[in-house]
């Protein structure tokens, strides 16, 4: 099964801030997502951690509170 492609650049992104407190990575990942997606993606990604949240980057679902 692929990955869808939201997913997968959120993972991507949550590579870079993996070495950061959980709850500052979250709030980074949310803020680039806030400044650079389109607001589809974001809302894309949100169903998507909504439906399967084992497929996310344990810092991506930490970005999710500061998305929604």
């Amino acid at each position: 099964m692929k990955t869808n492609p939201q997913v997968r650049l959120a993972n991507e992104m949550a590579l870079q801030f993996r070495g950061q407190p959980a709850e500052r990575a979250g709030a980074a990942i949310a803020h680039h997502i806030r400044q650079f997606w389109d607001p589809r993606m974001r809302a894309d990604l949100l169903r998507r951690v909504a439906d399967n949240p084992s497929d996310v980057d344990p810092l991506v679902l930490a970005a999710v509170p500061h998305l929604s």
